[in-house]
């Protein structure tokens, strides 16, 4: 099954891939690895999920954040590879950033949101190292941020 109908049979509907909101660029290739900037957790209104685990976002929440990060990542990728996901040999690696309080200790409970999509739509492809950290804020209020390294094949 191709990484398209994947997606498809998902229910998964990519969006148009985030405009950065600072000084830098969505995608960057460097020797068959492509890096996708941090992507928020946008709602299908546009809207981001907002707020901090452990005070007014619960862990199924935050687990959802970071699937909506996941997506936005997905959607980024497609359109650094000019829609051929086909070119996709691995997911290498996801960092999580979860706005959590002090107390909080689920960070890579929150993050299975992502990494379990990624399985999901890549297969044994998918499966890759990860980071899941706690910080204090994130851009925009977001309660997670996820960026990732992946290995793509050459054109």
């Amino acid at each position: 099954m191709s990484i398209e109908a994947r997606i498809a049979d998902l229910g998964i509907t990519l969006p148009a891939p985030a405009a950065p909101v600072a000084a830098y660029v969505p995608a960057v290739e460097v020797n068959g690895l492509l890096h996708i900037s941090g992507q928020l957790p946008f709602r299908e209104d546009g809207t981001i999920v907002t707020g901090r685990l452990g005070q007014d976002v619960d862990l199924a929440q935050g687990a959802e954040a970071a699937r909506r990060c996941g997506i936005m990542l997905i959607a980024q990728i497609r359109a650094a590879l000019g829609g051929d996901l086909s070119r996709v040999e691995r997911i290498v690696k996801l960092g999580a950033f979860i706005a959590s309080t002090d107390d909080f200790t689920d960070q890579p409970k929150v993050a299975n949101g992502a990494s379990e999509l990624m399985q999901a739509v890549f297969g044994e492809a998918g499966r890759h190292a990860r980071s899941a950290v706690g910080v204090p804020v994130l851009p925009l209020g977001a309660a997670v941020e996820i960026d990732a390294i992946v290995a793509i094949r050459p054109l």
